[in-house]
């Protein structure tokens, strides 16, 4: 099947181009009459000790046969370009949409989710590509459930300075600020972290400033520095199905890093746990937690996974 390269600048048929140019993608490839594509990056992609890589997104594929094309012709490309290793799906970073659905279990998908056609694992199967990460998402529903040790752990960091509030909607873009600050410091050693501009993340989460409901963000601070924060929203595909909204998602949960804000994750979960439950909501989701991560142990206890997602590479030398 033939396939097309479009440079960053030029006008795709069936994509928004201008995402070639946003994203810093190096090359954008399509498949036969527009029945599979995908972006390659080669510059602009995060650092991986003792290897190259090289990054596959913006994929999308009507047929496993189009969908191997185009993947092979990017592995090529990959590879003309010094990379070693390929990985993807993954629009250029992991602060932007990566990783495939492979688990889907019975729950629909929650707002902000990621979502594939169940093919797409195959076709990246049988295109050489292997697992490189796994993540899961898990489904709370319990909401009392209690862990014996955050009342200690709440005791000691409140006698440390340490106090939580809730973010304040009047000053939502300085609020964002703060959680910038605290995420790019504690998310430093991730696995495939890129750093990212403060005027980036600001253009990624101020347009969800209706959504938001401030009781659900948590912020812990220390000498009015932001140490922690836990940014949770309720569930508006629900509302889209045509239900009551019932669940709130945990979407990101991240504190400095240090002895002395040990157990302030565990504090901000349990904290909205809490307040869901008195607002009226039966279900928290825990989203999209990297498999490696300690949080998935706090996840694990409190409820179950309800999704898995995989994130896939493929050897290039």
């Amino acid at each position: 099947m033939n396939t097309t390269c479009f440079l960053p600048g030029s006008t795709v048929p069936g994509f928004d181009s201008s995402l070639l140019l946003d994203h810093q993608a190096d090359e954008h490839w399509v498949a036969g009459d527009g029945e599979a594509r995908c972006s390659i990056w080669w510059n602009a992609v995060p650092s991986l000790p003792n290897e190259k890589l090289g990054v596959i997104g913006h994929f999308s594929a009507q047929s496993e046969v189009a969908g191997h094309a185009v993947l092979e012709r990017a592995a090529q490309r990959l590879l003309e370009s010094g990379c070693s290793l390929a990985a993807g799906p993954m629009d250029g970073n992991t602060w932007r949409r990566y990783r495939l659905v492979t688990e889907r279990g019975v729950e629909p998908p929650f707002f902000m989710e990621p979502e594939n056609p169940d093919g797409w694992p195959g076709i990246f199967a049988a295109a050489g590509f292997e697992p490189f990460a796994e993540y899961s998402s898990s489904l709370v529903e319990d909401l009392s459930r209690r862990d014996p040790r955050v009342a200690r752990a709440r005791e000691r960091l409140e006698q440390s300075g340490i106090v939580i509030r809730q973010l304040d909607p009047a000053h939502y873009e300085d609020e964002l600020c703060r959680i910038h600050g605290v995420s790019v410091q504690s998310f430093v050693h991730n696995f495939l972290y890129t750093e990212l501009s403060k005027d980036t993340f600001l253009a990624q989460y101020l347009p969800y400033r209706e959504k938001v409901r401030p009781e659900l963000v948590f912020l812990a601070e220390k000498d009015s520095q932001t140490v922690g924060y836990l940014f949770a929203l309720p569930d508006f595909r629900e509302a889209l199905r045509g239900e009551s909204i019932r669940t709130v998602i945990g979407k990101t949960l991240a504190v400095l890093p240090g002895k002395t804000y040990g157990g302030l994750g565990l504090v901000l979960t349990e904290s909205l746990h809490a307040r869901a439950q008195s607002l009226g909501y039966t279900r928290i989701i825990h989203a999209l937690q990297y498999d490696g991560n300690r949080v998935r142990n706090m996840s694990e206890f409190f409820g179950h996974i309800m999704r898995r997602y995989t994130l896939y590479s493929r050897r290039l030398a």
